[in-house]
């Protein structure tokens, strides 16, 4: 159990750390894509020309925002489960369910990672440039020179599927020790209030 314990808190940190980062760059992601949608509504329907460039950037924040708060919502419970039959079980069956589960659902993330990186950022796709984003200022920047390459957008999926591992590995490990009889050692993950789990 204390080898548990000794791989959980650094995950702990790393996943509380870089989940509290990926929180704000996603509101900030929000944030944009909603402005550039209403600027994109505003111009369309009142001066009857909007900017090619707004759709695709509005599209760019919502992927980034999806991968960087799937996670968060992940670890704090906020996704919505049927729960029927673990309530239904008794607890150490209902626990066993849990960590089978998750297996299941690190094995499926471990295939949306192989199909992340392969077929989405490392492609002819993940390599072709944005019909409409550009670099502000003229920057150029590799092959597509001043347009985005599309593997900024689609790297947002393999980046949200990394920080879900590592919530899922930590999951498992507090099930493991819930299900040893140390559960009432681990912190609460639900402690941020603006976190609503679902119910």
């Amino acid at each position: 159990m204390a080898v548990l314990f000794g791989l959980l808190w650094p995950l702990e940190r790393i996943n509380s750390i870089v989940l509290a980062i990926g929180k704000v760059v996603a509101v900030a992601a929000l944030a944009i894509m909603v402005c550039l949608i209403l600027g994109q509504v505003f111009f369309r329907y009142i001066l009857n020309d909007a900017p090619n460039w707004t759709e695709e950037a509005a599209r760019f924040g919502m992927l980034w925002m999806t991968g960087l708060m799937a996670p968060l919502a992940y670890r704090m419970g906020g996704f919505v489960g049927i729960d029927m039959l673990e309530r239904a079980l008794p607890r150490v069956l209902a626990g066993i369910l849990s960590l089978v589960l998750m297996v299941l659902t690190m094995w499926v993330l471990m295939v949306a990672w192989e199909r992340g990186l392969n077929n989405h950022i490392d492609t002819l796709s993940g390599k072709g440039c944005s019909a409409s984003l550009r670099w502000p200022f003229g920057i150029e920047v590799g092959k597509c020179g001043e347009k985005f390459q599309n593997r900024f957008q689609y790297a947002s999926l393999w980046v949200g599927v990394n920080l879900l591992i590592l919530v899922n590995l930590e999951l498992m490990i507090r099930q493991i020790i819930t299900l040893g009889g140390q559960g009432d050692r681990l912190s609460r993950l639900t402690a941020d209030e603006d976190i609503a789990g679902a119910s």
